[in-house]
């Protein structure tokens, strides 16, 4: 093939090439993946609410966590107080594409006395998730499960964020990304 026969077929088909190769690395990069879904997030079509009537929750949801200095602490000594859990992996493009958001969240209400954020990383390896999280200059807190985690909280699929009222009873449980970085999302937060 000559080297006009070539520029007359790259010209004829820049678009597809350039869209193949977008198409490409976004299949193979992490970072493209979660940078393509935070763009979805921030539309609002990913938003969530806590809903009064959401069937199949579990009552209570009992389980341990350790922070990054080690100390292990249970959901149970957090009666009274509204608990935000999302379980999320450095290596798991939609839990990088929520982060963005979960990180405005966490530093609009960090300072509420009422509210409790858990991030629970499940990296293999902890410093991964550590590293992540200083790498991106994230201000959320990091925690890793201890023990193991009901099936109705948490079954593998990544991101799973569970919401816990004062009472101890699971308000919501939801998988897959979402944007909870909204008026409305931290209203009925407040509300619990």
């Amino acid at each position: 093939m000559s080297y006009q026969k070539l520029y007359i077929n790259l010209k004829k088909n820049w678009f597809s090439i350039i869209f193949g190769g977008l198409l490409i690395t976004i299949i193979l990069s992490a970072d493209a993946k979660a940078w393509v879904l935070q763009k979805l997030i921030s539309t609002g079509l990913f938003n969530t609410e806590i809903k009064g009537t959401q069937k199949d929750l579990p009552e209570a949801a009992v389980f341990s966590f350790a922070d990054s200095n080690g100390i292990i602490t249970s959901t149970a000594t957090l009666k009274g107080k509204v608990v935000f859990v999302n379980f999320w992996a450095s290596w798991c493009p939609p839990c990088r594409a929520e982060m963005a958001s979960l990180n405005k969240l966490y530093l609009k209400l960090r300072n509420d006395k009422n509210v409790i954020f858990l991030f629970i990383n499940e990296d293999e390896d902890p410093v991964k998730g550590i590293n992540y999280l200083h790498g991106k200059q994230l201000a959320i807190p990091f925690y890793n499960q201890q023990g193991s985690v009901p099936d109705q909280i948490f079954s593998g699929t990544l991101p799973t964020t569970v919401v816990i009222n004062k009472e101890g009873k699971v308000v919501l449980k939801h998988e897959g990304i979402a944007g909870y970085n909204t008026d409305a999302f931290i209203r009925q937060l407040k509300e619990l």
